[in-house]
């Protein structure tokens, strides 16, 4: 069991995979049971534990868990007695409702048992044209469309991002020439005034006869 356990953990986050995490209270003689619909080749992993009353004391023996996992036929897939966690793990083998019940011994006065329940399965590809059958078309297409929203918006902000980055090449283009065309402006402009400080201190020279 342990073994099969692993393997359903370690291939169940490359499936399609739907999870379902609750929490609730088993009244003491009373069980409590979560149903779900499932169907064949679906692969099921359940984890469980209870919430200790008193964090760091041992658990009262009253407050341990009863845990089965029942096919609607009545089929017994998992059982658990007198336990505070646990996980199961198994392949559904026929369609139909699975229920995960719990419950604890009774007692006197009545106490309520606090319980965390993490439920995963995963569908295998071949198994999808049965769940549109079972599932809700409308719960699919809003989701669908969240999605392709997401999609929209993601392409959206590409366009975004591509157009600033054009732009702002042409920017730096623009910006490059300038500064380019300044550059040869003052090349030109100091050449020029050197000139005329040449022509004028030789001007000088000749009029004291110097040179």
């Amino acid at each position: 069991m342990e073994v099969g356990l692993a393997f359903f953990i370690v291939i169940l986050p490359y499936l399609s995979t739907i999870a379902k995490s609750i929490s609730f209270n088993v009244e003491s003689g009373v069980s409590k049971c979560i149903t779900e619909d499932l169907i064949i080749k679906s692969m099921i992993v359940g984890e469980y534990w209870v919430v200790n009353p008193n964090e760091g004391q041992p658990l009262p023996e009253h407050h341990k868990i009863y845990v089965g996992v029942f096919h609607e036929t009545e089929r017994r897939l998992y059982d658990a007695r007198g336990v505070e966690s646990g996980q199961f793990g198994f392949e559904v083998a026929l369609d139909g409702k699975h229920n995960a019940c719990f419950a604890t011994i009774p007692h006197e006065p009545a106490v309520n048992t606090s319980v965390d329940f993490n439920w995963r399965s995963a569908v295998a590809v071949q198994a999808w044209p049965k769940v549109v059958k079972k599932s809700s078309v409308d719960a699919m297409e809003l989701e669908l469309n969240k999605m392709e929203g997401t999609v929209n918006w993601i392409q959206e902000e590409m366009i975004y991002l591509r157009q600033r980055n054009q732009q702002m090449i042409k920017q730096n283009m623009t910006t490059n020439s300038i500064m380019g065309w300044s550059s040869l402006a003052s090349l030109f402009l100091c050449l020029s005034v050197a000139g005329l400080q040449i022509w004028h201190l030789k001007s000088f020279f000749e009029k004291k006869k110097i040179l």
